[in-house]
């Protein structure tokens, strides 16, 4: 059988196509030749282009809504000076000879590839510039770019497809120039998602729409947290026509069958019985385990800084405060599903939506005791995700299933296996405290923090840190039967509704404007001239200052109430300021402000679109989303128990970007964590009373009007 080597040597004879690839080595960006095409193997993605004028980029990251093939799209299109119209991305399926950071998550896809993808574009840029000077015997120098030609003096002009085959064999320096951000065309303005015609029309191809003759269709039944299977009863399942089998995989009942619509009419039949040998998890069960904990518990401690037991002892004033949030599920539009074929283990396919295949694939080589290079894994489209398909569960149950019935299978979750399937955001608490001496000076400043099966739930070289002297950092992590996972800005999700909603706590016990004690410490911080930070000074106090600006801090009529909250999080910056007014004296949201550094933007309508997103997700979850534990499982299994905000409860949002000419950095979720804290502390300065437990809702009963 010809291997996919020979096959792109035959290619690029037969049509004289100039690939381009950018490696492993970011310094690397070249052009292929049939003298180094054997090292196509050890690139991290490419870039075709072929006699007809087809521009093809091969996209190793998995898109799952948030923009990246367009955002790709967009960069090689600026470089290549094409326009972006002119360039197909194709999701690239799972490759490790040829791609590195082959998955999605925290939010580093175009922050990782946005040098070596302008290195690809402008490389193919520079090859067809020297082709055309040797057609017309010029210098490179005399000719320009536009619109897929090269342009040269005396009105000659030349399409790039009629250069391509001579630009093939031009030799790439190792230093390439890249257009100055001056001279951007289309990165920063509004581009459409290059995806949206095939979404709407439902031609898209996501996970769940994959099909193969012959496969049969499975679900499973799972344990609650904490408990085994003892045995069940699938005698009526069975007699459900199509059902080929009901059969246990491990603590699991798996139904497989000729349809979806079978195999869920044959779970209703079946008589489950579950074991267990220890205590069951609750809702009681974890706040004894917080209160416990945090009286007695043996910390771990992430950063000490001067003597933080002198500091309280001499300290005027001490303030104090405590935060809970809840387990969240992650409740994308598509539920998990799978498609596997592990008949031959020596030639395994799995195939659908996943957002780490890197981690994914060594576990399931392990579970099949099959060589990870025998396992294929094509890539899908997602509905969404969140992070929920950076767990591999999903796809491990359908591999061990075809591997167990001997037939290819396509797995299945329903909206109620995915919200009581697990790996949901950690259930947290914190306990700040901040000393104040006789100047209203922040002396010191405590964290404790609790999280359920996560490692650590702090931050401990964020913001503030570096701005008071004594500082006292402290993690717990209690091993619990909830499995957890990555759920969109991870920990910081929660954790900065709570840090800013303490620390505007401490500047109105202290008499101090909100923003101006952020603005204060971040002075500290500048003075002090403190390296190795996490964090930038000086892009904090531009987004703080901005946001204060578009939102008219301080100086809006009597009866409107502002909240600030400003975070770092995934390389980026986001100032947001939420306006409260009551209503009948009940408080409703009105608008949210929201500043953002993330340095270049590449696709303005994708960018905005994301900051929209966040924005609404952590309002929506602040206010409302929490999952209830009795018996080891939660009792909101679907929208109709799981509240969700609503199209009419958004607010308007005021969104602006800071313009550096910095290199892109994160997007897709740091606009999320700030949220929470300006909404509380508008809230807090419009009722007077503060929030410290999430879902908003069940702490105040005015709450559920807010919007």
């Amino acid at each position: 059988m010809e291997n996919r080597r020979d096959f792109l040597k035959k290619a690029f004879l037969s049509t004289g196509s100039l690939i381009l690839g950018f490696g492993i080595n970011e310094s690397f960006a070249g052009v292929s030749t049939l003298k180094n095409i054997e090292e196509a193997s050890l690139f991290n993605a490419y870039l075709t282009i072929n006699s007809t004028g087809k521009i093809k980029l091969f996209s190793p990251n998995p898109e799952i809504g948030q923009g990246i093939k367009t955002a790709f799209a967009v960069i090689i299109a600026e470089e290549l000076d094409v326009d972006i119209s002119e360039v197909e991305v194709v999701q690239a399926h799972f490759d490790p000879t040829r791609f590195d950071r082959q998955e999605t998550g925290g939010s580093g896809a175009i922050r990782h590839s946005w040098e070596r993808l302008r290195k690809a574009g402008a490389s193919a840029r520079y090859a067809l510039v020297q082709a055309a000077a040797q057609k017309w015997g010029v210098s490179a120098d005399t000719l320009k770019t536009d619109n897929g030609k090269v342009i040269g003096q005396n009105g000659k002009v030349a399409i790039y497809q009629e250069l391509v085959a001579e630009a093939s064999k031009i030799q790439i320096p190792e230093k390439i120039t890249l257009k100055s951000t001056e001279s951007f065309k289309q990165i920063g303005k509004n581009i459409k998602g290059i995806d949206n015609q095939e979404v709407i029309t439902g031609r898209a191809i996501y996970g769940i729409d994959y099909f193969e003759e012959g496969m049969v269709y499975a679900q499973m039944i799972r344990p609650p947290f904490g408990k085994k299977l003892d045995r069940f009863d699938a005698s009526e399942a069975k007699k459900i026509e199509g059902i080929s089998d009901v059969l246990a995989v491990g603590d699991k009942v798996a139904i497989v069958g000729n349809s979806t619509w079978q195999v869920m009419k044959a779970r209703k039949l079946i008589d489950v019985i579950w074991k267990s040998d220890k205590p069951i998890e609750d809702d009681n069960f974890h706040n004894k385990i917080f209160d416990d904990t945090m009286n007695n518990g043996k910390f771990d401690i992430k950063r000490s800084n001067g003597n933080i037991e002198m500091a309280f002892k001499e300290a005027s004033q001490i303030v104090e405060a405590t935060y809970q949030g809840p387990f969240l599920p992650h409740n994308s539009m598509e539920p998990m599903n799978f498609f596997a074929d592990a008949r031959n283990l020596n030639s395994v396919r799995l195939v659908g939506p996943m957002q780490n295949p890197v981690r994914t694939r060594p576990l399931i080589s392990k579970l099949l005791g099959t060589p990870a290079e025998n396992i294929s894994i094509q890539l899908t489209k997602m509905g969404g995700a969140f992070g929920r398909r950076i767990a591999p569960d999903f796809s491990l149950e359908a591999a061990e299933l075809s591997k167990v019935i001997q037939k290819p299978v396509k797995l299945y979750w329903t909206r109620e296996d995915d919200m009581t399937g697990g790996y949901y955001r950690p259930a947290v608490r914190y306990k700040f405290k901040a000393a104040i001496d006789k100047n209203k000076n922040i002396t010191a400043y405590s964290l404790k923090g609790i999280g359920m099966s996560w490692n650590n739930v702090v931050r401990e070289n964020n913001f503030p840190v570096g701005a008071i002297e004594n500082i006292l950092i402290e993690n717990f992590e209690y091993k619990s039967d909830i499995t957890t996972g990555y759920w969109r800005a991870p920990i910081t999700n929660f954790l900065a509704f709570a840090e800013q909603a303490f620390l505007d706590e401490v500047a109105t016990k202290i008499g101090k404007d909100p923003i101006q004690l952020r603005l204060d410490l971040l002075k500290i911080v500048k003075e002090k001239g403190i390296k190795n930070l996490t964090y930038d000074p000086q892009r904090f106090e531009e987004v703080i200052k901005k946001v204060a600006e578009r939102a008219n801090w301080g100086k809006k009529p009597k009866g409107v109430f502002q909240g600030f909250s400003v975070y770092f999080s995934h390389n980026s910056y986001v100032a947001q300021i939420a306006e409260v007014v009551l209503e009948k004296s009940k408080p409703a949201l009105k608008k949210v402000y929201a500043v953002v550094d993330c340095g270049i933007v590449v696709n303005m309508s994708g960018a905005k679109n994301q900051v929209y997103g966040s924005i609404v997700d952590g309002l929506g979850h602040a206010l409302f989303g929490k999952l209830s534990f009795e018996d080891g499982l939660p009792q909101e299994n679907n929208f109709n128990s799981f509240r969700l905000i609503r199209f009419n409860e958004v607010p308007e949002i005021d969104v602006h970007f800071i313009e550096n000419g910095i290199s892109p950095t994160g997007l897709g979720e740091p606009a999320l964590p700030p949220v929470g804290g300006a909404l509380a502390n508008a809230f807090a300065k419009a009722t007077k009373k503060r929030l410290y437990i999430q879902p908003f809702a069940d702490q105040n009963e005015h709450i559920k009007d807010i919007l």
